[in-house]
């Protein structure tokens, strides 16, 4: 039987990937930290802003934010594309979400450049996700500024649970942090009835008439 101490200093030498949570990885540079995984099969999550919105993809192209719990379009599935970089597509809509030049947010039908985004873990657990592509550059009489003042445009939920447009975002506003959430039991139900019934899944991806548009809000 080994003593306690050989068995304290085992683990005082254990890699600090094996002895903290995953989610606590942090790069060496840069503001905040990134995820190291790649590839593999997508994270079901909710995206919960801090703006009290769960990010949700539509089936029509629509992205919001919803007040509701246990909305179908909030449950997204992110996937790790590069290092640091994801792609999250609508779990029930299966659109990606997706960044224009022009900063507004949308739901793509078929996966492309835009659909690319920096996913960064910032203080008490919220993460960014900035477009991979579009950004604020410095022009002109700025262009001799350090690469620094570039200003990132980020995924952002204002406090009326609609998206705001990326060269209007910072990464330290409420609208831009958020935090991934493990889906519950109910979320689970609801996936594998999409998945096993044909009518249940029609039902879902056909078109909201003008009445239950007004009903559903955001």
């Amino acid at each position: 039987r080994l003593p306690p101490w050989y068995l304290l200093l085992y683990k005082l030498l254990l890699p600090a990937s094996q002895t903290c949570d995953p989610r606590l990885r942090r790069d060496a540079g840069g503001r905040g930290g990134v995820y190291e995984h790649l590839g593999g099969a997508p994270r079901r999550r909710k995206l919960y802003c801090a703006t009290k919105y769960h990010l949700q993809i539509h089936p029509n192209g629509k992205i919001n934010g919803t007040l509701e719990k246990n909305s179908v379009y909030s449950i997204l599935e992110i996937t790790a594309v590069d290092v640091g970089i994801v792609a999250i597509k609508g779990c029930f809509s299966g659109r990606y979400l997706a960044m224009n030049k022009r900063g507004r947010l949308y739901a793509s039908e078929t996966y492309n450049a835009e659909c690319q985004f920096v996913e960064r873990i910032h203080e008490l657990g919220y993460n960014t996700y900035a477009s991979r592509l579009y950004r604020t550059v410095p022009n002109g009489a700025n262009a001799k500024r350090k690469a620094s003042a570039e200003r990132l445009w980020y995924v952002s939920i204002n406090g009326k649970g609609r998206p705001r447009r990326g060269f209007k975002t910072r990464r330290t506003q409420k609208s831009s942090l958020f935090l991934p959430r493990v889906l519950d039991n109910k979320d689970h139900e609801m996936v594998q009835l999409f998945q096993t019934n044909a009518k249940y899944r029609e039902s879902l991806l056909k078109p909201p008439n003008k009445n239950q548009r007004r009903r559903r809000g955001h």
